[in-house]
């Protein structure tokens, strides 16, 4: 088995995997900025068992995304089982990885993501199932903590599996996608899991309003923070990515000198000519969220969100940036 997590440089800077989001071309944005690693959106090993064809496509990427792991979501192992063969066979990425930790409500339904990281016998069988079925390394997302279970428990429960590397959100389901990060809790899972650890949550929130104390010292501070607190090996950075794919180059070259208008225009006609080469006009429709968080925090955002909102083609980008 080809570990490429050993051969990484450290600190690891990876790009979480985002549901939606983190599509091949905004993947390959975030590789030309640095970014280590990049995740697929979460592919239904339920959708690759019965139907794979929507999802297989959805998955393909360019050779200059490695490494490239794919994220799988569901709850039946014997899904789990076909569908990371089918990807291994169709697909050829870097690695497999599992969500344990998605809280949206669509995903728990099935007992999926967040949920199925409570259910110890359940997580430990689909992992187990996992690492029998391909030859690829397996890795797994998750969350400090679900409703009684926390990260702790949950690995002590798999310390025997070949898991390669873990990410932790280190907030708790409840937490969602707000509050402090629990870096105790990420610090005390090297205790029982010796591989890659990557610690997820809080990176680029200072750009939100009314930043905390530790916030307001920049990206940049924070993940040396949260490394220096964690002991992670590196830092999974997923909302602070958005309309700033360059936030990997920040952090790799230790200073936040940031992208001037025109600079941030330039990288939005690139993504976006390349999220219409490979979907054409549904990327168009897609890329109105990334349209506008990237234009976040220029003088006059609002009345350009306004019109970016409602862009049918990439004419019509070039017409409002101009």
């Amino acid at each position: 088995m080809k570990n490429f997590w050993l051969k990484l440089k450290k600190p690891i800077y990876a790009l979480a995997p985002m549901a939606g989001i983190t599509d091949s071309a905004f993947r390959q944005i975030c590789k030309d900025f640095g970014a280590d690693v990049v995740y697929s959106e979460m592919a239904s090993v339920t959708a690759l068992t019965y139907n794979p064809g929507k999802t297989l496509e959805m998955l393909k990427f360019s050779p200059k995304e490695r490494p490239y792991v794919v994220q799988v979501f569901g709850s039946n192992p014997e899904h789990f089982a076909k569908a990371v063969k089918l990807v291994e066979k169709k697909i050829k990425p870097d690695g497999i990885d599992i969500n344990f930790g998605c809280p949206v409500p669509k995903v728990s339904r099935q007992k999926a993501g967040a949920e199925l990281f409570k259910d110890l016998k359940l997580s430990r069988q689909v992992l187990k199932t996992v690492t029998l079925n391909t030859s690829l390394p397996v890795s797994i997302k998750t969350r400090a903590r679900v409703g009684s279970v926390d990260i702790l428990e949950f690995l002590k429960n798999v310390s025997d599996l070949d898991i390669k590397a873990i990410m932790i959100h280190g907030r708790s389901f409840s937490q969602g996608f707000s509050g402090s990060i629990d870096w105790q809790i990420i610090k005390k899972s090297r205790e029982y899991f010796s591989g890659i650890i990557l610690a997820n949550g809080g990176v680029g929130l200072n750009l939100t309003p009314n930043p905390s104390p530790r916030q307001e010292r920049g990206v940049k501070d924070y993940c040396d923070w949260l490394l220096n607190k964690t002991g992670a090996d590196g830092v999974g950075v997923g909302q602070g990515a958005l309309g700033r794919p360059w936030i990997f180059g920040e952090l790799k070259a230790k200073s936040e000198k940031g992208k001037t208008k025109e600079e941030i225009f330039n990288i939005i006609l690139k993504h976006t000519k390349l999220v219409c080469k490979l979907k054409g006009r549904q990327g168009i429709i897609e890329m109105r969220k990334h349209l506008c968080w990237y234009v976040q925090g220029l003088s006059g955002a609002r009345k350009l969100r306004e019109k970016l909102v409602k862009i049918e083609s990439l004419d019509d980008i070039n017409k409002i940036l101009k």
